[in-house]
């Protein structure tokens, strides 16, 4: 991936034990840091590693990273976190709930209750901070994203895209369709970990009113 990083890939799919394998060199390049590497950056199914051509080469980064791939089933992750995430669906907060009915022949109940059957398994973190790639979505409520995204999408919004569900952190632009908003706040960088939500964590989408929000300020 140019000159001053490589790529590891585990797979080309989003799987949890994929994504473990991903989480256990990720847990392993934190505890015993390769020397000349910059930032280990996870994603779905695979670890990005930058490192400084000063300190290191190419080469001898791929052995050590080789070795440790030979070693990272004893590597030790910890347990997931289940979040639970109250959701205000439709209307001015989910924009596109009755798009979504639509395009699956149902009512926009069926949509909230497919949505918030599943815990879902948070991938990685990546976009923007603290957005949280999560999946997977039942097969019925698979959906594609949308053909032109919107230029401002507000912070809290609940979205769908292909197998995966996400939070928008912070408003930004995105091609997501846009079912509900969470009061929660997904990123703040005054606390540590700054992410509400962290790799390998669970979360669990919970249908709630305007009024039960009211006291988080959306």
């Amino acid at each position: 991936m140019g000159d001053r990083s490589l790529m590891v890939y585990f797979g080309e799919i989003i799987d949890r034990v994929v994504n473990d394998r991903v989480r256990r060199l990720f847990a392993f390049q934190h505890d015993h840091p390769i020397k000349g590497v910059m930032e280990a950056v996870p994603a779905y199914s695979s670890l990005l590693f930058l490192f400084d051509p000063v300190q290191t080469t190419s080469e001898i980064l791929r052995q050590e990273i080789l070795e440790r791939v030979q070693r990272i089933d004893d590597v030790a992750i910890s347990g997931p976190e289940t979040v639970e995430i109250p959701v205000v669906y439709g209307g001015e907060y989910g924009p596109d709930l009755e798009w979504v009915a639509r395009y699956h022949s149902v009512n926009v109940e069926e949509i909230i209750r497919l949505h918030t059957l599943p815990v879902y398994h948070v991938y990685m973190i990546g976009f923007t901070p603290g957005f949280a790639y999560m999946g997977e979505l039942l097969p019925a409520l698979v959906t594609p994203r949308k053909e032109t995204p919107r230029t401002v999408v507000p912070r809290g919004s609940v979205g769908l895209a292909q197998e995966q569900t996400g939070i928008y952190p912070s408003e930004s632009p995105g091609g997501w369709q846009i079912i509900g908003r969470t009061p929660l706040n997904l990123f703040n960088p005054g606390k540590m970990p700054p992410t509400l939500l962290q790799m390998g964590d669970q979360a669990r989408f919970v249908s709630v009113s305007r009024e039960d929000a009211e006291h988080w300020q959306m």
